[in-house]
C-alpha cells in the first residue's frame, strides 16, 4: 500500500483515450480531486473514425452530454449493428445487430422457438426477427419506441463519429470544468527510488508535472506503464494474425447506411464506417500472407468514393498489457493493450477502464486489493472480447486462401471451444463474467459464421405447430410495420442533428 491520498491525476496523452479519462474524472470526482493533461500538438493520434456500441450512450449520458450536440460536434451517424460479408464464405453476408432477435415466451428464449421452425424455409431467416436488422437493410433509423407484444422497443443503437473530432468536444467539455491542459513533449519520467512509483514526469521545456496518479494515454508507446515500469505485454498473435492496417478516409459516394460494413479478403479484413462529412476506409491484414503494397491495393480497389489523403499504415501487435494497473499508473486505450476493431470496442474499452477505476478509485492511498482487482476484471474483459473475435475469423468455411485455412485449423481458447460445443449441441448460450457481448450477440455470429446447432431446448415445444407459426408471422409483422413507419437515416439526422456544412 501507498498511503498517499490521491489528490491529482496526471493524464499523459490527449486524443479520445486521454480526453475521455479526464472528462469523466473531472465531472464525476469534482472538488475530490485536480486532474492535469499533458500531451503534444506534435504527436499525432492513430483515431481513423470510430465505430462504436450502444454502451457509449451510458457514457455519454453520465457525463449529461445532449446527444444531437454530440453528434453534431463529432459528423456522427447512426450505428445499428455490422453488416459481414465474405467471413464464412465468398458471396455469404450477415448481420451483428444491436438488441435481441425477436422476443422471448415465459422463460424460453427467442431463438430457441427459430431453431424449432428454422427448417421451414419460410422461418430460416433469423435476422427477419431483428428490428435493427431489418432497418439497417431498409436504410431506416429511429429514436422513437414502438409496441412489440407487451413490450414497448426501442431500436438499439450506437454511433459512428470522427475520433479527432470526439476528443476536441471532450476536451471543450473539460476544459471548463477544471481541467488543467499542458502543451509539452515528455522527455522523461521520475520514479520514487524506493517504490517505483511515478512522481513525475518531465516535458523538453524543462518543467515537471507532479501527480499522486498517473493515467497512460501514450498509445502503443506505454510511455509510463511500459517505458518506465516495464510492465510485460501479452502477445495474442498466434489467435488473431493479423498485424497491420492501412487507413483512409474517402468523399461520401452514397447515403450513410446506418451500420458498419466488414468486408473479409483474401488475408484479412476492409471496414467502411459512414459519417456525415466522410467515409472511414481500412483494411486489416496479416503480414505473414499478404505485403504491405498488395493490401494497400487491395484496400484502394474497394472503395467507394475518392480518397482524401494517402492511405496512412499502422502497426501494431493484438493483446494487453500484463497489468493494466501498475503501482500508480493505469493504462488505458492503446496503452493497455490492442484488439482489432472487428466488434468496435476500442471505445468501449476505454470507458469500461475509466469506468472501473472510478469504482475502484484509491482516495486515502493505493491498497493492492483495489489494483489486484481493477487487473482482474480488465483482464477478462479483454479476454471475453478477444474470444469473440477469433470466433469471427476461426468459424469459416473458406478454402480460397491460406490464411482463411490457417484460422479454421488453428486451436483456440478452452473457453471458446466451450461456449461453441454447447451452442451446436442444442443451442445454449450463456453469458460470462464479464463478458461484453450478450447472447443475442454470441448468437448472431454463430449463426452467421455457420454453427448448427443439433437441437434446441425442450420448453420451446410448449407451442402447437399453429401457435409456434402465428408467433413468428406477428413478430415478423410487427418488425415489418414498425421499420416501414420510420424515416430515412439520413432524414432523420438532417431534421434532428445535422452538422453545420463546412
Amino acid at each position: 500500500m501507498n498511503g498517499r491520498r490521491i489528490r491529482k491525476v496526471v493524464v499523459v496523452g490527449g486524443g479520445s483515450a486521454g480526453w475521455l479519462a479526464a472528462a469523466a474524472i473531472v465531472k464525476l470526482l469534482a472538488g475530490i480531486v485536480r486532474v492535469e493533461l499533458v500531451e503534444s500538438d506534435e504527436i499525432g493520434i492513430v483515431g481513423v473514425g470510430e465505430a462504436t456500441i450502444p454502451q457509449i450512450r451510458t457514457y455519454n449520458a453520465a457525463l449529461d452530454l445532449d446527444e444531437d450536440e454530440f453528434i453534431r460536434a463529432t459528423q456522427a451517424t447512426f450505428k445499428l449493428g455490422i453488416e459481414f460479408q465474405n467471413w464464412r464464405r465468398l458471396g455469404h453476408a450477415y448481420f451483428h445487430t444491436f438488441g435481441d432477435n425477436g422476443v422471448p415466451i415465459a422463460r424460453t428464449p427467442f431463438h430457441h422457438h427459430w431453431l424449432r421452425a428454422r427448417k421451414n424455409p419460410r422461418f430460416a431467416d433469423l435476422w427477419a426477427y431483428s428490428p435493427n436488422a431489418q432497418a439497417a437493410l431498409a436504410g431506416k433509423f429511429s429514436r422513437a419506441p414502438f409496441e412489440m407484444g407487451s413490450r414497448q422497443v426501442a431500436i438499439a443503437y450506437a454511433f459512428h463519429f470522427d475520433a479527432a473530432l470526439y476528443a476536441k468536444f471532450l476536451r471543450a467539455y473539460a476544459e471548463p470544468r477544471g481541467v488543467v491542459r499542458t502543451e509539452g513533449k515528455i522527455v522523461a519520467v521520475h520514479q520514487n527510488a524506493e517504490t517505483g512509483f511515478v512522481e513525475s514526469v518531465q516535458l523538453e521545456s524543462g518543467a515537471r508535472v507532479e501527480g499522486d496518479l498517473f493515467i497512460d494515454c501514450s498509445g502503443f508507446v506505454g510511455l509510463l506503464i511500459e517505458g518506465a515500469l516495464k510492465t510485460g505485454y501479452q502477445d495474442w498473435r498466434h489467435w488473431l494474425p493479423c498485424d497491420r492496417a492501412w487507413a483512409v478516409p474517402t468523399y461520401n459516394a452514397r447515403p450513410a447506411r446506418p451500420y458498419t460494413q466488414s468486408i473479409a479478403h483474401k488475408s484479412g479484413w476492409q471496414w467502411r464506417i459512414p459519417l456525415q462529412h466522410r467515409t472511414g476506409n481500412g483494411h486489416v491484414f496479416c503480414s505473414e500472407h499478404i505485403s504491405e503494397d498488395e493490401a494497400r491495393a487491395v484496400l484502394l480497389d474497394n472503395l467507394e468514393g475518392e480518397t482524401l489523403a494517402e492511405p496512412r499504415l499502422i502497426k501494431f501487435i493484438t493483446g494487453r498489457r500484463n497489468k493494466f494497473w501498475n503501482k500508480n499508473v493505469v493504462a488505458l486505450g492503446l496503452a493497455s493493450g490492442f484488439l482489432e476493431p472487428l466488434e468496435s470496442t476500442s471505445i468501449h474499452l476505454i470507458q469500461s477502464g475509466v469506468n472501473r477505476l472510478l469504482s475502484l478509485f484509491p482516495h486515502t492511498g493505493i491498497h493492492q486489493a483495489e489494483v489486484d482487482e481493477y487487473n482482474r476484471q480488465c483482464g477478462l474483459e479483454f479476454e471475453r472480447i478477444r474470444d469473440f473475435i477469433i470466433l469471427h475469423y476461426h468459424a469459416n468455411e473458406r478454402i480460397d486462401s491460406p490464411f482463411w485455412v490457417r484460422c479454421r485449423e488453428m486451436s483456440v481458447p478452452e473457453e471458446l471451444t466451450r461456449k461453441l460445443a454447447l451452442f451446436n449441441a442444442n443451442g445454449v448460450i450463456y453469458r460470462e463474467q464479464e463478458d461484453l457481448f450478450a447472447e443475442a450477440s454470441w448468437l448472431q455470429v454463430m449463426i452467421g459464421q455457420g454453427a448448427d446447432p443439433q437441437g434446441h431446448h425442450p420448453m420451446a415445444e410448449q407451442l402447437s405447430e399453429e401457435q409456434l407459426t402465428r408467433f413468428l408471422d406477428d413478430v415478423r409483422t410487427v418488425i415489418g410495420n414498425a421499420v416501414a413507419a420510420m424515416p430515412a437515416h439520413e432524414a432523420y439526422i438532417a431534421q434532428h442533428c445535422a452538422a453545420a456544412k463546412e
